[in-house]
């Protein structure tokens, strides 16, 4: 029992390690998510397709991330250049957090498109970026057969999402 708590504990911190590098991370990030049935890509330059994931990179967090995403035959695509496209995820960047970031988010046959250049489609997301929080940042999302789409160049297109920047 001890081995296994063992190397479950160095996986853990050398996944933390690689998965938020750059950051300083004291509590506790969650990350439970559910995705069947989808398709995440990401084609160009400079595109970042994420789903069910979080990110968090050059950021200070005091205390918890919880992402909690349950996406169900969908697809999330950022085709072009400079394009982003995020469904049931969190991504932090270049901020600094005290206090809670949760995402709850249930997307049910819905797609994520960003396609162009510098565009970003939002679903069931919190983005956080270049900011300081205190408190609590809770996003819960029930999004159903919807399209989420931001086509041609610097659209931004949002739907049961938090933005800040």
């Amino acid at each position: 029992m001890f081995k296994k708590i063992v190397v479950l504990g160095i996986s853990v911190f050398l996944t933390a390690a690689t998965a938020f590098a750059g950051s300083d991370i004291k509590g506790a990030v969650i990350n439970k998510s559910d995705v069947k049935g989808s398709a995440n890509i990401a084609i160009g330059e400079g595109n970042k397709a994420k789903m069910g994931s979080v990110g968090i990179e050059g950021s200070k967090v005091q205390g918890a991330v919880i992402n909690k995403s349950d996406v169900k035959g969908s697809a999330n695509i950022a085709i072009g250049k400079g394009n982003e496209a995020n469904m049931g995820s969190v991504g932090i960047k270049g901020s600094d957090v005290k206090g809670a970031v949760i995402n709850q988010s249930d997307v049910k046959g819905s797609a994520n498109i960003a396609i162009g250049e510098g565009n970003k489609a939002n679903m069931g997301a919190v983005n956080i970026k270049n900011s300081k929080v205190k408190g609590a940042v809770i996003n819960k999302s029930d999004v159903k057969g919807s399209a989420n789409i931001a086509i041609g160049k610097g659209n931004e297109a949002n739907m049961g999402s938090v933005d800040i920047k």
